[in-house]
C-alpha cells in the first residue's frame, strides 16, 4: 500500500498520484495500472542521477515503513529561495490567466507604480521586476527547474 492518495490524475498512457506522507508528500507517475500493486523506479542516468537515486531511496524506505529523514540537501530551499519560487509561480499563473506585467506588479506589492500612466510605467522598476519574474518563471516551467535543483 502506498499510503493516502491526496490527488490522482488519470491520463491516457499513465497515472499521476500525490501520496500523503508525514515526511513530505510523494509525487508518483505510474506508467501502468499494475504499478500501483508493484511499483518500480526508473532512473535516467543523467547529471541528476545521484539526486534521483537519493529520492528513490527515500521512496523505498517509505514503502518499507522505515523512517524517512529530511530531503536531500540539494532539494532543500532557503527561506529566500522559497519566497522567490513562490513569486515566480505567482507571476507565471497571472500571465497564464491572461494577466499583464502590471497585474504581476500589483500582485507583488508594487501597485503604486503599476497605477502610473503608460508613458511613466514603461520606465519603472516595478515593470522591470515583473518582466524579470515572468522571464525566470517561464524558464523554470520550461525545464529550468532542473538547473535550479542542481544548484546552478
Amino acid at each position: 500500500m502506498l499510503g493516502t492518495i491526496l490527488a490522482r490524475h488519470d491520463a491516457e498512457d499513465d497515472m499521476w498520484l500525490v501520496i500523503g506522507d508525514v515526511g513530505g508528500d510523494l509525487y508518483l507517475r505510474l506508467l501502468s495500472p499494475l504499478a500501483i500493486g508493484r511499483p518500480a523506479v526508473l532512473l535516467p542516468m543523467d547529471d541528476a542521477a545521484e539526486l534521483r537515486l537519493d529520492v528513490a531511496l527515500r521512496f523505498f524506505r517509505r514503502q518499507r515503513g522505515q523512517r524517512v529523514g529530511l530531503l536531500p540537501r540539494a532539494l532543500q530551499l532557503t527561506p529566500l529561495q522559497r519566497a522567490r519560487q513562490m513569486l515566480l509561480l505567482l507571476a507565471f499563473d497571472i500571465h497564464e490567466a491572461g494577466g499583464t506585467t502590471r497585474d504581476i506588479a500589483i500582485a507583488v506589492n508594487r501597485s503604486w507604480q503599476a497605477a502610473l500612466p503608460a508613458v511613466e510605467w514603461r520606465n519603472t522598476a516595478a515593470r522591470r521586476h515583473a518582466e524579470r519574474l515572468l522571464l525566470d518563471a517561464r524558464n523554470r516551467v520550461s525545464g529550468g527547474y532542473l538547473d535550479f535543483l542542481r544548484g546552478r
